[in-house]
């Protein structure tokens, strides 16, 4: 309900809006100034609006607290429409669920976590619940006579960001084109040393939010993908291993995050952030999904994020956070705000935010006096404090964590290396994400016979001066705005989830090193549009890239000066290879068709080793077998109506509508629209051919497994929901043979259909419920691939019943290359 949800924005604290230690973009300036009103007239006003939105008191112990605007010259003389009529879109849920370790894992820590509440006073309590000074992105407020520290967090999800000495690993985007859950096992893995070794307590990632649904969106390269599957299992495998090495992972963006554009209440013009207008179904089936897969593995934190959800802001949207993530799913840690996310006090603190970042934005000393007066309860508090230090000793920090070492680089300090063996790791990733889309002619590998090799292209070398922001790699906020390419090669995205190599291999640098080894020549041009023509080459390699960054939303999904480029080399050299770094979608219409254009290497955000992946992939050392995570489209049209963010900037109150496409995003939307993809989602090449056999498909629960049409009403919910829906209903067992002469490996996927899509036209004909790499193969060797699938993977939600639904009928499988290559079809029957 809006006027117990925004109630802190109208109703709870004064003062300045808090500004960003972080360096988030967007807009800044004066925020309007509050008083306690003692006009009984308008609390009677306000408290009759309060009644008729919530007519059930009982679900709901926070009193109003009422305000009234104080004047200042400095604001500008506009008067919004009324909110009135938005109220209530996001039903209220309260009061906030007080978690108590019922999530077995948790149990030890909260008890922990109990015995040190019940001997904080309550400005300590209340100090714990907001940022303070310190040397990392957020800290914590220590309290040394119990012997807790100040907590350190810090970015980012692919590289402490910011630090010396630390790795740059690949982006989220793509680690997801891997399609390889060991893989994001060890890259979790070593990204959570790096932080543990440096004292960081907290790290930001990784993200599930965006999900790419905006195919323009300036953060689609952070999460992974698309797809809830493919997306959860990277959020998942990734969490637990961070967490693993002793780092609390926080899960973001809390969730419809999936624009840049409008993304902020715009306090200078008091307009609105954007509004996901999501419905129930497509919420939890496509937003939520991914989340639930973290949570079940114990991730500790949830970000929430900027923008309104049926328009309520993310960080006291009380239906997102106290119904579906605390109550729902069960989340036993703690919800922090997007750094200067939370617009109002009250109502944050009641709706299910823990922690405010960086400071103490619309808390403090106004939360204590909120509890003194009722309108937030001192077990609210003890909650807040309660969830942030059971991650604590989840994890063990409260024995022996490393010292934080964070430093700016105007500070002298020792070397406090963390990297190890990582930069192995990054380019095994790297070269795993790759995705070949072209090859004719026998172009790939490259082999010893390719001795006269061009390289071209402003994505060829490094960057000449990329550090003109000291912790964001190629550019900052300040200058990156409106980038659609970046002027060196691209190995991550601009924002708070970019990186901080400690060194990058260009692709000409690596190049250069192979080919001198091979003992053959080179020519390069990386400025010119038009390079000079060497009629004997053997071989010329283009490198462009498609720049995006958190701030911004990008303009288009191709630019002319890089087509053009490539079909200038195209013009005269018969075997063009073109090697594209992208942060999303890049079209290729332009040249993908040309006869001289014999490869299109799909290259991702590969992270420090770049030149050294590419080099792998190109020269056959390692056989390609990245997959597209998205659909590459053959026009910006085939996207429809999610092609561009939403929200002009003269609306008060911007929407967008999700329930438009419901969970019809990328493939499901080709599928059911009949459009034709210039490369569907799962695609990629290798070296050598698979194929697929001897299907089989059975019901196959442990004992004792519920197999009914709901999940049982008598247990428990733990953290990840209900626990029937992680049970394991049905196995999926074929082989995969490699039928070629090179050894590789195959991505096996699993599309499911649930029974009568026909008379349920919010279901996608077939969804992905199962990936496996399989291999390294030899020539002529087989394997079984097993997939084992779970209640939820064949449940759908119930809107009514509010709860995950096991349908009866016939399930349709399908397993192949791709999600429009499809090898092999059978039935799992349940009746």
């Amino acid at each position: 309900m809006k006027c117990l949800e925004n109630i802190g924005r109208y109703a709870s604290f004064w003062g300045q809006t808090p500004r960003s230690s972080r360096g988030h973009a967007g807009p800044g300036g004066k925020a309007m100034k509050w008083k306690l009103s003692p006009k009984k007239a308008i609390v009677s006003v306000l408290s009759a609006i309060q009644t008729l939105a919530n007519p059930n008191p009982t679900r709901n112990h926070q009193r109003p607290i009422l305000i009234e605007q104080e004047h200042k010259d400095s604001i500008a003389a506009y008067t919004p429409p009324s909110e009135l009529p938005y109220y209530g879109r996001s039903p209220p849920v309260y009061p906030a669920p007080i978690a108590n370790g019922t999530t077995p894992i948790w149990a030890q820590a909260y008890l922990l976590a109990s015995l040190t509440i019940s001997n904080l006073t309550l400005p300590e309590k209340l100090n714990l619940t907001i940022g303070h000074p310190g040397p990392c992105v957020g800290n914590t407020a220590p309290i040394p006579r119990l012997s807790i520290p100040s907590l350190c967090i810090a970015d980012g999800p692919a590289s402490l960001r910011g630090q010396e000495y630390v790795s740059a690993f690949p982006a989220g985007i793509h680690l997801a084109a891997t399609f390889d859950a060991d893989l994001m096992t060890l890259y979790g893995r070593a990204l959570g040393r790096e932080f543990y070794n440096r004292g960081v307590h907290i790290a930001l990632g990784p993200v599930a939010g965006p999900m790419g649904r905006i195919i323009k969106g300036g953060r689609n390269w952070e999460g992974g993908g698309s797809d809830p599957h493919l997306a959860g299992k990277l959020f998942a495998q990734v969490a637990k291993a961070m967490q693993g090495e002793g780092v609390v992972a926080v899960g973001k963006h809390w969730v419809g995050n999936e624009q840049e554009t409008r993304r902020r209440w715009d306090w200078e013009n008091n307009r609105h952030a954007v509004s996901a207008e999501v419905d129930d179904r497509t919420l939890h089936e496509l937003y939520v999904w991914p989340f639930m897969e973290g949570l079940k593995e114990g991730m500790g934190g949830v970000m929430c994020s900027y923008q309104r959800v049926n328009h309520s802001y993310g960080c006291q949207n009380s239906k997102l956070l106290n119904g579906v993530l605390k109550q729902e799913l069960g989340f036993e840690g703690f919800v922090v705000s997007d750094w200067d996310g939370q617009v109002s006090g009250v109502g944050s603190a009641n709706a299910g935010l823990d922690l405010v970042m960086p400071g103490r934005g619309f808390w403090g000393e106004k939360l204590q006096e909120a509890v003194q007066n009722g309108s937030v309860t001192e077990e609210r508090v003890d909650d807040m404090a309660r969830r942030l230090l059971a991650g604590w000793y989840f994890l063990g920090q409260d024995r022996g964590y490393p010292e934080t070492a964070i430093w700016n680089n105007l500070e002298k300090h020792g070397a406090v290396d963390v990297m190890d063996d990582h930069g192995g790791l990054i380019r095994e990733i790297g070269a795993a994400g790759t995705a070949v889309v072209k090859n004719e002619k026998g172009t790939l590998p490259l082999g010893k016979k390719r001795r006269f090799v061009c390289v071209f292209g402003y994505d060829a070398q490094v960057k000449a001066s990329p550090w003109t922001n000291r912790d964001r790699y190629g550019g900052g906020y300040e200058e990156n705005y409106g980038w659609e390419t970046f002027n060196g090669t691209l190995i991550t995205g601009g924002g708070s989830g970019s990186t901080t190599p400690p060194y990058v291999v260009s692709p000409f640098e690596a190049i250069q090193h192979r080919v001198r080894k091979e003992g053959g020549i080179l020519r390069w041009d990386f400025w010119s549009g038009n390079p000079t023509p060497y009629l004997n080459a053997d071989v010329c390699t283009v490198f462009i890239n498609s720049y995006a960054s958190e701030s911004f939303d990008r303009k288009h999904l191709t630019d002319k000066f890089s087509d053009d480029l490539v079909l200038n080399v195209a013009s005269w050299c018969s075997n063009t290879i073109v090697v594209i770094h992208s942060t999303g979608i890049r079209l290729v219409e332009a040249f993908i068709t040309h006869p001289n254009v014999t490869a299109v290497i799909m290259a991702g955000l590969p992270g420090q080793e770049s030149g050294n992946s590419l080099v792998d992939i190109l020269w056959g050392d390692v056989n390609p077998s990245g997959r597209l995570p998205y659909t590459v489209a053959k026009s910006e049209q085939d996207y429809g109506s999610v092609l561009d963010p939403a929200g002009a900037e003269d609306e008060d109150f911007p929407e967008d509508d999700f329930s438009r496409e419901g969970v019809f995003l990328d493939y499901r939307a080709f599928d059911r629209d009949d459009i034709t993809p210039r490369f569907e989602f799962g695609f990629g090449l290798s070296y050598t051919s698979f194929s697929y056999s001897s299907l089989h498909t059975t019901v196959q629960p442990r004992a004792n497994t519920n197999m009914e049409e709901w999940p049982d009403r008598h247990k428990n919910i733990v953290q990840g929901g209900h626990p029937d829906l992680w049970d394991v209903v049905a196995v999926v067992r074929c082989h995969v043979t490699n039928t070629g002469g090179l050894h590789g490996a195959e991505v096996a996927q699993l599309y499911l259909g649930v029974p009568d899509p026909e008379k349920d036209e919010k279901t996608p004909v077939r969804q992905l419920r199962g990936f496996k790499k399989v291999g390294t193969l030899a020539p002529g060797e087989a394997r079984q691939v097993v997939f084992e699938l779970t209640r939820r993977d064949l449940s759908v939600w119930d809107v009514v019943e509010q709860q995950w639904r096991m349908r009866r009928g016939e399930y349709k499988v399908y397993v192949g290359a791709s999600s429009r290559d499809l090898r092999l079809e059978s039935v799992i029957s349940l009746r």
